[in-house]
């Protein structure tokens, strides 16, 4: 293992070597630049530098090139002659090699199923990935509660819609104790739900939910699993694959023990198209998302944001990112000169050139760089040269994806859904034994009426024959008009009425299900 990944160099007009140190690389990252600058492949040189130093990577593969990581580069590439040009330029020996990968997709298609419950995500994270207002977000957190309350495990997205339905019809109890409940609320959370589940929201949520030790494993030679998440269909609905990422990261953050300042990170995550996450974030998610990128690394994990401006990045965040790949930044317009002035003020200056124009000059392949030194430092920005992956350049073939997938250790245990018994489950179970019970109370009721006229109609033999028994006083009495109406309502809510008073404290919708 060495204590440094190798990004570039180059000699003269160039930095002569660039490497990030693996002991500050929990430091977190920052990879920025304009679209077809070289990002791309600046994500796969560092995924196989910490694979190959026993380190676990997690990243997001958009565009579908990053598969490439688990096939060897080859000589019958169009690109070889340029890389070895530029390997023998930065005093690289270029060997080309694969990588352990393990795929894994929402939708169970590219990759392994991979799942969170609806209690892991949590109401701030739902309500973020849903739009919902504050008010509805309160009543998201009162959901929340009477499933704690209540004992309702919170697993897949019709548990919080049958738990949304409970909550509708208890609105007023639940505003005595928690403020105001408004169904009209809870009616805008359901239709959100619902336009969650058109989105593929459904495959998100449910069981065998991710086992995060999972994503930090390595392989029998040592070098550290390459976890790739298919990501190119989740783009079709950003909020979604923002609000995942965000969660995976969090939960890793909540799960991971204290590990102080280790000689290299027990995980590495890469957030690519990192500008979703903060698009219109509210201050309390850009809060705890600074709070995650200020705290996680003392667990020993790495982040790094990939983004075209880092300006898409807070500022309370970006000052969190020591290491940095600068790409190329197009400015053609006063709005992209103010945003090239910032980004080149992230940077400590190099008096040998101007970084603004650095930064705007660089080629495909090249960068500008800055990384931690030795003692936490950065380093001034240098022009670099980007090394060539060892790995294939784009993406492998679908019968390649399919063949790595079935050897893979991760196959069967996520494929097959598990739906044990949840907050649908059993809320259904308690509305029908409600109505069983209001039933059963009903014919009791219809029982005793019925034997109650017998014993009226009955006979008494006198010996010459049969009389009634005089009712006449009984009559009388019972003719009266207070007595009539205690009557009828006392049979009311005995019998048909008092059953439906049940159902619908208790939910009648939940009835047969």
């Amino acid at each position: 293992m060495s204590d440094g990944i190798f990004i570039g160099g180059g000699g003269q007009d160039y930095a002569e070597a660039q490497s990030l140190l693996l002991d500050k690389s929990n430091r977190h990252g920052l990879i920025a630049g304009a679209t077809g600058t070289g990002k791309t492949v600046t994500l796969q040189i560092l995924a196989e530098g910490f694979s190959a130093n026993g380190v676990p990577v997690f990243l997001s593969d958009v565009k579908g090139d990053l598969s490439g990581l688990a096939a060897a580069g080859s000589v019958d590439f169009k690109l070889h002659d340029a890389f070895m040009k530029r390997a023998a330029t930065i005093g690289l020996d270029l060997q080309y090699d694969k990588f352990p990968v393990t795929f894994w997709d929402l939708f169970g298609k590219q990759g392994h199923p991979i799942r969170a419950t609806v209690a892991e995500m949590g109401p701030l994270l739902l309500s973020r990935l849903m739009e919902l207002t504050d008010v509805q977000e309160g009543v998201m957190n009162v959901a929340f509660r009477v499933a704690d309350e209540e004992g309702l495990p919170l697993l897949d997205l019709k548990d919080l819609q049958s738990l949304l339905v409970w909550v509708g019809q208890h609105a007023s109890d639940l505003s005595l104790r928690y403020g105001n409940v408004a169904t009209s609320s809870v009616g805008a959370i359901q239709r959100q739900l619902l336009v969650l589940e058109n989105q593929g929201g459904t495959a998100l949520f449910g069981e065998p939910a991710l086992d995060l030790a999972d994503l930090m494993r390595t392989d029998t030679d040592g070098r550290g699993i390459i976890n790739i998440l298919a990501a190119d269909q989740l783009m079709g609905s950003p909020r979604l694959y923002a609000t995942f990422l965000l969660w995976l990261l969090s939960e890793l953050f909540e799960v991971m023990p204290e590990v102080g300042n280790p000689d290299k990170p027990k995980l590495v995550f890469f957030f690519d198209e990192a500008h979703l996450l903060f698009d219109d974030a509210p201050k309390a998610l850009v809060d705890k998302v600074e709070q995650v990128a200020r705290l996680i690394r003392s667990k020993g994990v790495g982040v790094y944001f990939i983004t075209q401006n880092p300006a898409d990045v807070p500022d309370d965040v970006l000052s969190q990112l020591g290491n940095r790949v600068q790409h190329a930044l197009r400015a053609f317009t006063a709005k992209d000169r103010k945003e090239l002035k910032l980004a080149a003020q992230t940077y400590r200056d190099n008096p040998a050139f101007d970084t603004a124009a650095a930064i705007q000059e660089v080629g495909t392949g090249e960068a500008v760089t800055s990384m931690l030194d030795a003692k936490g430092i950065p380093q001034i920005v240098e022009r670099t040269l980007i090394r060539p992956p060892a790995s294939h350049l784009g993406p492998i073939t679908a019968t390649a994806r399919a063949a790595i997938m079935a050897a893979s250790p991760m196959a069967g245990k996520y494929d097959t859904t598990i739906d044990r018994e949840s907050a649908h489950e059993i809320l259904a179970k308690r509305a029908d034994d409600a109505a069983k019970a209001a039933e059963k109370a009903e014919a009791e009721e219809d029982q005793l009426e019925a034997k109650d006229r017998e014993f009226k109609a009955a006979r008494r033999y006198t010996g010459t024959g049969t009389s009634g028994r005089s009712t006449s006083r009984k009559s009388s009495k019972d003719s009266s008009f207070g007595g009539a109406l205690a009557s009828v309502v006392a049979k009311e809510l005995k019998g048909t009425t008092g059953r439906r008073l049940v159902r619908g404290i208790l939910g009648s919708l939940f009835k047969g299900r």
